[in-house]
């Protein structure tokens, strides 16, 4: 039982009702009449109380579905009423370290029905946490009291890699397998060959099929697409770099989305794809494998994983790849970069790659820095913030530079913007052929 506004008021009426009879009357009839008064307001209470309790409406939170980090996760409760009309505040017992937006407050509950209320939930890390009951308070018919109780069972929660990206990058694939590879079956684009069709004005004529043509009599021309069953290798780095946070999430956070985007997108299109995680040793290692199956495998390894402050051996890591994967393949290294001084290592694992691979570095920036460096200086402290982040941009783009020199494919994306532009750069090299 919790007053309410209305209980608070009517007792301070009461106690200037008792002064005003203390001075009217003698002491004794004052506190009398201040007794029964107060007595008779905490009996309406309790009645009041008793018939909100009979009039209890039932509140009920819909099962959870897997969380994604650094989204705004949907969370549904279902109010149903089969009294008169109620007015009811509902708080629900989420995990502290989220974030909730349009959270429940107060909700007017119509008379013989149910409605629905919801609020979002923003996860910053990965892991499982313990999500407590939905706390109700309704209110009673004569508003004198809040009835307080708890529904439901705390349950634990598991919050998973940006889940909700790879749906939405799934049907955007989806959608692009009936569109866009449509118009990669050309003349000259790919290697793997696709099928016959008449010949036209203007085709190039290298590729004839003058076999096929001889036998059919007509002209026939090849039609290619971009060679399937190709081998895709990600190496992810859990380093120190990866530590930092970075809009709101650790940029190992939005490696680990970035890596599966690329899963993703790599196992739709066919291509084998093998996954590696790497510190002073590779902790993780998931040989080649293809088909959409695959996936699933790929988010049970490696969800659990979290960044440590350790410096990576790139060289370890690439050993290691080179003795796994013997055949010619694609091998993205997701990390991130200072300069070329500190960087050093990472540059000479990447170059003794290429020819026989081929390299890409994907490196995660900052936006805060990008920021910093192109805001305009007002005072003399936002001028030396200026001048440090022009400086480690130029130092990064010193040692990207080194990368592109030895043949090294290279990717530096604001963190938050990655995911889109590596996927967009992998079916590139898909469409000609570069793999």
């Amino acid at each position: 039982m919790v007053p309410t506004l209305r209980f608070y008021v009517c007792l301070l009426l009461i106690g200037g009702g008792a002064m005003v009879v203390a001075r009217m009357s003698t002491i004794p009839n004052a506190v009398g009449t201040l007794a029964m008064a107060d007595g008779l307001l905490f009996l309406l209470t309790a009645i009041d109380y008793m018939r909100g309790k009979k009039r209890k409406i039932t509140v009920q939170r819909q099962p959870l579905a897997p969380l994604s980090i650094g989204r705004e996760n949907p969370v549904t409760i279902t109010v149903a009423n089969s009294g008169p009309s109620a007015i009811a505040k509902i708080k629900d017992d989420y995990p502290a370290p989220f974030l909730a937006t349009d959270e429940i407050k107060t909700a007017q509950v119509l008379p013989q029905g149910s409605t629905q209320l919801g609020y979002q939930v923003q996860p910053r890390q990965r892991g499982e946490y313990r999500w407590g009951k939905v706390n109700v308070r309704q209110l009673c018919p004569w508003q004198l009291t809040w009835h307080q109780w708890a529904v439901g069972e705390g349950e634990t929660v598991t919050v998973h890699p940006d889940l909700m990206g790879l749906k939405s990058l799934t049907i955007r694939l989806a959608q692009a397998t009936t569109g866009n590879l449509r118009q990669m079956r050309k003349l000259g684009l790919g290697t793997e060959f696709r099928e016959l069709r008449d010949y036209q004005a203007g085709d190039d004529l290298r590729y004839l099929d003058w076999k096929a043509s001889a036998r059919r009599g007509i002209p026939l021309m090849r039609v290619l697409e971009p060679e399937r069953e190709q081998t895709v290798i990600i190496l992810l780095d859990r380093g120190r770099l990866m530590t930092a946070w970075v809009q709101g999430l650790q940029r190992f956070d939005w490696a680990l989305n970035t890596s599966l985007a690329l899963a993703v997108t790599a196992l739709h299109r066919g291509d084998r794809l093998g996954i590696g995680v790497f510190d002073r040793t590779v902790v993780s290692w998931l040989p080649p494998e293809r088909g959409l199956h695959y996936l699933p495998k790929l988010l049970k390894t490696l969800s659990p994983i979290q960044p440590v402050l350790q410096e990576p051996d790139y060289g370890a890591a690439i050993g290691q790849l080179v003795q796994q994967q013997t055949r010619r393949a694609l091998v993205v290294c997701i990390t991130d970069l200072i300069d070329p001084t500190a960087s050093r290592e990472l540059l000479t694992a990447l170059t003794q790659l290429a020819p026989r691979y081929l390299p890409f570095c994907v490196t995660l920036r900052d936006p805060q820095v990008d920021q910093l460096a192109h805001s305009p200086a007002t005072t003399v402290s936002s001028a030396y913030q200026q001048a440090v982040a022009i400086n480690l941009l130029q130092q990064r783009q010193l040692a990207l530079a080194k990368l592109k020199q030895k043949g090294v494919l290279v990717l530096d994306a604001p963190a938050d913007k990655v995911s889109e532009q590596l996927v967009d750069r992998y079916l590139q090299l898909k469409a000609r052929t570069l793999l």
